[in-house]
């Protein structure tokens, strides 16, 4: 009984005990996430809405307006159009069904069926993403959400964001509600940019085939159809593979969504894709390009900065302001095309003599003139001589590789002695030459500027050291890699380069890096303005004395300038010739020189001009002692020009520099520095250390330096407050900007400054 009562006892206490309650967390799960998904819903309901109340404003015009760039000057004047200028537009009636059953299959199967968006789309892709696909965020785009695209918005990658598309859709669903699919159809065949500057389908017929889109055959109407993907590889001419498997892309498409047959298909996929295209001189006759010829290097310029900013200037549709001053690049355009203001010398189209002219802001960087060539005939977008960087700029590199760095690391007054001796470049047996053949024995560092002596300029390197020299370059825009002792006397970099860093000079030592464009007007409004923020380079006393010296380049009897010379104005400047390697000199005048340089500045403009010919090798491609003139004339009919519209004034000298009276003259230094006799005459009879061997040389760098250093004087910095550091980098370009700009790389070492034959380098004038 008892164990019977323990057995009811335990029963009862079970009955008693409170149940657990009933698993409900697989319910609880479902409605979390269902939950989940009504609030994210609702969210993005709201964020569109949100979104979608900010969209720009969209018209019939704007639907219907081709979508070139267009490119104003500083003054807000339209100077050129980057479409083409004489786009036919079709109307619904006069475009094929062809092209139309082939634009929809390839590109929006189901057009006809939605409002403008295409949700089932919309959710392939965003599954395509999850996976992977290559859709990504514009595989739910609708023929009018491209439309939509092209009209208002911006194609550039950054612009690819949720807020944009969301946007997108929002104009699409208005615009299918004012205007039917024919029309929107319309629109997008005679927007889409078809390459070579043209746009629309209508045009294209006529540039690639010769005749209108009601003659094309089915083959021809594919091709069309599926450009606009990327017009420039789909091109039949220059790539008909592409242009093949792109056409036959679309006739697949068109096959799957029942609108030819199987038997059309093949057929068409048959046809040779180049089978019909038009003639060049058909081609020409469309004009697919206006030709801009006085604007023709800036543009291509602004072309390559707008590239590197991530616009597409053939689909954007923008508005582009840029620093042209459009009266002055008249001019420089004259002077370079006409023989108005320069003699020229009589040449050939096969070997032209040619130019290379960048007019720079000196306090901004706005690059305000450009003229890359001269006599270039109908070509559009021709070589660019003032922004490349295979030719030496000789001589106008002493005042940045050299005496620059010399006065701002150690101070050296303009009356420091430097030795014109018989020298070596350290490390080799190669020695330095003038281009008289002579050595003039010691002389200040003024003088050796003024009369552009070689050994010198070379000798101040090696005492200043190449590091500290190419970080002070690399400050003013140089760019180089590396540098060699005859770099002392030119590396190859460019005009704009040149004038980027002389302007720096100008200014008193900021440096702002050249740039082009000053502000962008996308199609829904957004503006996005540039400019270059300036950095310290170099101190004031080191820039004002640079300055004092080179105004004597062109003002002294003495000077290599005296043709550049203009009266009443105050400027400052530097010539730069480069002579043939002691290999080639056998083959051409004993005057003969490669190129010529002038480079120059006032307070308000930087000005730099190369000249030369483009196959200097060859047969009369030389600059004689006649022709390499010609830089500083065209310098001189430049500055002329800038200067009438210009204020013209003297440089204030600041506390940071003294005076004190050498020889007659008026010499500079640093206040805190004023050297003795013997501080001055340092270091001119070292010409010894020129003969030691590469790896001497190398391995007595800082010990040369640090002579140098003591050379100057031993005393501590004592500069006036106003005195800055320039320890800091010159700040690089969104630049491309460099800008570019275009601005452009500029090569570590030229031929000119190679170790088997730097010597023959003798630029003076």
């Amino acid at each position: 009984m008892a164990g019977n009562n323990d057995q009811d006892s335990r029963v009862a206490r079970n009955r008693n005990r409170q149940q657990p309650p009933k698993k409900h967390w697989f319910r609880r799960i479902i409605l979390t996430i269902v939950a989940l998904i009504v609030i994210g819903g609702l969210a993005g309901v709201g964020l569109f809405f949100y979104y979608a109340q900010n969209s720009p404003t969209i018209s019939e015009s704007k639907l219907k307006s081709e979508n070139a760039t267009r490119v104003y000057d500083a003054n807000g004047k339209l100077i050129a159009n980057l479409g083409a200028s004489n786009r036919e537009y079709v109307k619904s009636a006069n475009i094929p069904t062809a092209l139309k059953s082939a634009v929809v299959s390839i590109e929006d199967r189901r057009f006809y069926q939605h409002k403008g968006v295409d949700y089932y789309r919309i959710i392939g892709a965003a599954l395509g993403n999850l996976k992977g696909s290559s859709l990504g965020m514009q595989g739910g785009s609708t023929l009018t959400m491209q439309l939509v695209k092209l009209s208002v918005f911006s194609t550039k990658t950054s612009d690819r964001n949720l807020k944009v598309k969301a946007q997108e859709a929002w104009l699409a669903l208005n615009v299918e509600k004012h205007f039917s699919k024919s029309q929107i159809l319309e629109y997008y065949i005679n927007k889409v940019y078809m390459g070579n500057g043209i746009y629309g389908m209508g045009t294209a017929a006529h540039y690639y085939y010769g005749t209108s889109l009601k003659n094309l055959n089915l083959s021809q109407l594919a091709l069309l159809a599926g450009m606009p993907q990327s017009p420039t590889y789909y091109d039949p001419i220059q790539y008909p593979k592409y242009a093949t498997s792109r056409r036959n892309l679309v006739l697949e498409a068109m096959y799957d969504n029942k609108v030819i047959t199987k038997q059309q298909e093949t057929a068409a996929e048959k046809v040779n894709v180049q089978t019909g295209l038009a003639s060049s001189s058909e081609r020409a006759s469309i004009v697919a390009q206006q030709k801009h010829k006085v604007v023709d290097a800036y543009l291509k310029e602004v072309i390559a900065d707008l590239t590197a900013k991530g616009y597409d200037y053939q689909n954007d549709g923008l508005k582009v302001y840029t620093n042209l001053n459009m009266n002055a690049q008249q001019r420089l355009y004259d002077i370079a095309n006409t023989s108005q203001y320069v003699s020229y010398p009589n040449d050939t189209a096969a070997n032209r003599f040619q130019l290379g002219v960048s007019v720079v802001d000196s306090y901004t960087g706005k690059i305000s003139a450009m003229v890359g060539a001269r006599k270039n005939g109908n070509v559009t977008y021709g070589t660019n001589h003032a922004v490349q960087t295979d030719r030496s700029n000789a001589s106008t590199m002493k005042p940045i590789l050299d005496y620059g760095p010399a006065i701002e690391y150690h101070s050296w007054p303009t009356y420091k002695a430097v030795a014109d001796t018989s020298y070596k470049y350290p490390g080799t047996n190669i020695t330095v030459h003038d281009f008289d053949n002579k050595t003039l024995g010691n002389m200040t560092m003024r003088q050796a500027l003024v009369q552009s002596r070689n050994i010198p300029a070379v000798k101040t390197l090696q005492q200043v050291g190449r590091t500290k020299a190419k970080e002070f370059a690399n400050n003013l825009g140089m760019n180089l890699k590396t540098v060699e002792y005859a770099n002392a006397i030119g590396a190859n970099v460019s005009s704009l380069q040149v004038a980027g860093a002389y302007a720096a000079f100008a200014n008193g030592g900021t440096y702002h890096k050249p740039y082009y464009i000053n502000k962008i007007v996308t199609q829904d409004n957004r503006t996005t303005s540039y400019s270059s923020n300036g950095k310290r380079v170099m101190k004031k006393s080191t820039a004002y004395m640079i300055t004092n010296m080179l105004k004597d380049v062109i003002n002294s009897s003495t000077g290599t300038a005296t043709t550049a010379k203009i009266s009443g104005v105050y400027q400052a400047g530097k010539t730069g010739t480069d002579n043939y390697p002691s290999n080639f000199k056998s083959k051409v005048p004993s005057d003969a020189e490669i190129d010529s340089w002038m480079a120059g500045y006032t307070k308000n403009y930087s000005v730099a001009v190369w000249t030369g010919f483009d196959k200097p090798y060859s047969a009369n491609g030389y600059i004689n002692s006649t022709t390499s003139k010609i830089s500083q004339n065209i310098y001189r009919e430049m500055m002329t020009y800038l200067q009438e519209h210009s204020p013209n004034s003297d440089w204030t000298k600041p506390s940071s520099v003294g005076t004190v009276k050498k020889n007659g003259i008026e010499e500079l230094y640093v206040v805190g520095h004023l050297f003795s006799s013997a501080e001055a005459a340092s270091g001119t009879n070292s010409s010894a250390a020129s003969t030691t061997t590469s790896r001497e040389a190398s391995s007595s760098e800082s010990k040369k330096e640090a002579s140098s250093s003591e050379s100057s004087s031993s005393s501590s910095e004592s500069s006036s407050s106003e005195e800055s550091s320039s320890s800091e980098s010159s700040e690089s370009s969104s630049s491309a900007s460099s800008e570019s700009s275009s601005s452009a790389e500029s090569s570590s070492s030229a031929a000119s400054s190679s170790a088997e034959q730097p010597a023959d380098n003798n630029q003076n004038q």
